[in-house]
């Protein structure tokens, strides 16, 4: 299982399906990253936390462990 910490900076991945229970999983689709979108990860901070993403045209910026919980194509 590929998950979105798994991409390469510069890379690009499809969400394909998220892990996780009740306000987090309700938290991470929130922030838009729900089934099909496409992700790019721009820039992982120096010690890998958190991790910058461009989805449907904004910046967001994840914790590595909310990264985990998205299984990625």
């Amino acid at each position: 299982m590929k998950t979105l910490k798994d991409v390469e900076v510069n890379g690009t991945a499809v969400v394909k399906r998220l892990h996780g229970e009740g306000p987090t999983r309700r938290r991470i689709m929130d922030m838009g990253l729900t089934k099909g979108v496409q992700v790019m990860v721009r820039k992982v901070a120096p010690l890998g936390d958190p991790i910058e993403l461009n989805v449907r045209g904004y910046e967001l910026s994840i914790r590595k462990a909310d990264a985990e919980l998205v299984e990625v194509e």
